[in-house]
């Protein structure tokens, strides 16, 4: 919401309580936590709105699945919900993608399938199909957790290379799990989480660096630096223990 609300207010083009061609702002975040943002172009042919512009956005620079979305009025409007058209867009591309709307309670982060109750969704494979239930089913809550991975990890993993991962707030549980790749499309791998380890990111070790696939501590500390921009030496971190299960 945040970057949605920077992005519209250091680009929009309008005055307060006037109209102008860039009054939205809206921000996406990928499955990799990478966030990209958009303004809206109104034009009286149906020009894009930000919404829209953000998911394009995301997908020139690598991304390929989405977590959530906003959109943001300029001068103060705040959370503004997405409009018709965007909410078929969503169901067709993205239906699990949440999507931050507000509500008389305040703002809410509802599935993009639960704002087109009984909608049919459009493939560019199969074209308009019929009520697909599934579709209203949070991936995150249906089944085992889910523990999401960069596709570059799918084959290591497979070949049992890569036993750990190592999270930053990002919580994991024992017990049974679905390792889901990123790639389009997925590919997920069921799998037992064995073991989570909580400890600082200089506590790691070179052992942890093996069972990532790695060699050093010191180079596992600087792959996660890449994952998470943010990391202090001093923040605690996950370390996740799998197996697949056959």
């Amino acid at each position: 919401m945040e970057l949605a609300r920077r992005t519209i207010d250091a680009h929009t083009d309008a005055g307060p309580d006037a109209d102008g061609i860039h009054t939205m702002g809206a921000a996406v975040m990928a499955a990799d936590y990478r966030m990209f943002a958009g303004v809206n172009l109104y034009h009286f042919t149906g020009g894009p709105c930000a919404e829209l512009v953000a998911l394009g956005a995301a997908r020139a620079q690598g991304a390929r699945q989405m977590r959530c979305i906003v959109a943001v009025g300029n001068h103060g409007r705040g959370v503004i919900g997405p409009c018709g058209r965007d909410r078929q867009v969503f169901v067709d591309y993205y239906p699990t993608m949440r999507v931050i709307v507000p509500t008389p309670s305040g703002l809410r982060s509802v599935l993009a399938a639960d704002l087109m109750p009984l909608t049919q969704r459009w493939t560019p494979e199969a074209g308009m199909n019929g009520l697909d239930p599934s579709l209203y089913q949070d991936p995150e809550t249906a089944g085992p957790p889910i523990i999401r991975f960069n596709p570059r990890y799918l084959e290591a993993v497979r070949s049992g290379a890569k036993t750990k991962t190592t999270r930053f707030r990002d919580p994991a549980q024992l017990g049974s799990a679905r390792l889901v790749f990123e790639s389009d499309p997925e590919v997920v791998l069921p799998a037992d989480v064995i073991d989570i380890r909580h400890c600082l990111v200089t506590e790691l070790t070179d052992q942890d660096a093996r069972a990532e696939g790695l060699t050093t501590a010191t180079e596992l500390r600087a792959g996660l630096k890449g994952h998470y921009p943010d990391l202090a030496a001093t923040d605690e971190v996950d370390v996740v223990t799998f197996q697949l299960n056959s």
